[in-house]
Formats: C-alpha cells, structure tokens, sequence
C-alpha cells in the first residue's frame, strides 16, 4: 500500500516535535548528571553547564565516603521496593477484582469503605501510636513495606481496567469448567491484566523507592535505614556543617553539587524500570482510568 503525502508530511512533523519534546527533557538530566561532576566554585561562579569548567569528584566522595552505608542502603531499598511492589499489586489486584465481581453484595459497600478513607483520617499521632505501639512496627524493615502498601486510587484503576477488558462470559466460562474464585484470579484475571499491573506497578514502585519519610518516622536504626532517607541524612549533616564553619573558616563544602550527585545516585537503577513497562504504559493508565 502506497503511503501519501499527509501520511509523510504527519510523520515527518510528528517525528520533528517529538524530539524537540525529547530534548527539552533530556538535556536537563544530562546538565544533571555532568554538573554533578564539576567542582563547586565552578557551579557557584558558572552556574549550571553541559561541559563542567573544573572536573571534581568531591560530591561522589562525600557521598560515598562510607561505601558501606550507601550499599547497605541500596540493598534495602532494593529489597523493599521489590518486596512491596509485588505484594501491593497482588493484593490491590485481589481487591480490584472483589469489587469488580457483581456477585459479592457489599461490593459497593467496600468501595465506599475505601474511598472514605482517601477523603479523612484519622490523623498523624493516631497513625504513629497504631503502627509503633500496638502493631510495634518500629525499628522492623517491615513497616516499609506495609505503609506504602495499599493506594486507594490504584485499586479503582485496577478494578476499572478489570471491567473494561476482561468479559463476564469469560469468567461464567471458566466457573462453568469448574474453576474457583482463586484460580479465575491467578489463572485469569492477573495474566490478562498485565497492562494495567505494569504500568501501576511503576508507580507503586517508584513510592517506595522515594520514600523517605517512612523511614524518617518509625527507623531509628542505622543499619535499616533505606537510600533517600541516608541521601537525606547526608546532605542535613553537610548543611548543618556549613552553616556552623561558614564564619569560622572557608572551607570548600560541595553543598550544591552535593545535591546533584546525590540525585544521580538516588536515581540509580529505578530508571531502568521504565523501558521494560513502556510498551503497556498508555493502554494501562487510558483502560483504566477513562471507564467508570
């Protein structure tokens, strides 16, 4: 089939906007990432800049001026955001489907339950007496997982993608085989669900790598501390140290160039995530957001 002139001219003008569009957010992380490598008298007198003036790694040293802390960080991070990140689908997936089928009677009844929870809580020193005192979740690596676990709106995207793209003949089919609730669920519902579970998923997992106020809160133990909260903990003490030799004596403090080393490094390997779900990333989040 022969391709047309507005076919071509689409393209052409599609492909041109597309990478200015690309551009515009690229180039910021790469002045991110070089700049992060200059010294800081030259970030302070330059600015920011794609080709550092003066080469320095004092940020990555400060940074990294105990290897152990950082990879010990790393490691939770990683395990938490693995951890959590497959336990809150499976389990948001399990209640998106409990609301989605017609036949469980207080399905809107539960739905209402959740929602209201979203509107009002209970508060913040309710919240931290209930997870540290009577769940005593405190100092355990466990309360990092459970917090972040369950997100109201991401149930009700699931369970609208759930209702738009899986029919009830489907279901009735495989009841009529004889298959139970948790088979239709494992067998069924989560494989035809992929879309939707890798582009939430991105989300979920990218709450967990970020969070850093979790830990703020409920960690008192060095050795659990997660990535951002360590990253955080850094720079405060680098601010802290300014501040208090600032009068003293001047002493060559990489604060700002601090920050962007440590954004490099909080970044890490969570980038890498994105292009293993991009190609279910629009039919995810359109499926189950537009129907409702």
């Amino acid at each position: 089939m022969r391709k047309g002139k507005d076919y071509i001219l689409f393209n052409i003008i599609g492909y041109i906007f597309i990478t200015i569009i690309g551009m515009f957010t690229f180039i910021p992380f790469v002045v991110l990432v070089v700049s992060s490598f200059a010294s800081e008298n030259y970030i302070i007198n330059h600015g920011y800049t794609l080709i550092p003036g003066e080469f320095s790694l004092n940020a990555y040293k400060l940074i990294f001026q105990n290897p152990q802390r950082i990879i010990r960080a790393y490691i939770i991070t990683i395990i938490v955001t693995a951890v959590g990140t497959s336990l809150s689908l499976f389990l948001s997936t399990m209640a998106a489907y409990v609301m989605y089928r017609k036949d469980v009677k207080y399905r809107n009844a539960l739905a209402f339950f959740l929602y209201f929870t979203t509107l009002f809580n209970g508060g913040l020193a309710p919240y931290y007496i209930i997870l540290a005192n009577y769940y005593h979740l405190k100092n355990n690596v466990l309360v990092l997982i459970l917090v972040p676990l369950f997100n109201v709106f991401y149930i009700l995207i699931l369970r609208n993608f759930i209702r738009g793209s899986i029919p009830d003949s489907l279901i009735e089919s495989a009841k009529i085989d004889g298959a139970g609730d948790f088979t239709i669920f494992l067998r069924i519902v989560l494989p035809l669900s992929k879309p939707a579970l890798a582009s939430i998923g991105l989300f979920i997992a990218l709450n967990y790598w970020n969070d850093w106020w979790t830990p703020m809160m409920f960690i008192e133990k060095q050795n659990l501390y997660p990535l951002q909260y360590t990253l955080y903990l850094i720079l405060s003490s680098v601010n802290v140290a300014a501040n208090i030799l600032q009068n003293v004596v001047r002493i060559d403090m990489p604060k700002e160039t601090l920050k962007l080393a440590m954004t490099v490094v909080a970044t890490g390997p969570i980038i890498f995530l994105y292009p293993f779900v991009q190609r279910y990333f629009v039919r995810g989040i359109t499926l189950g957001a537009v129907k409702g």
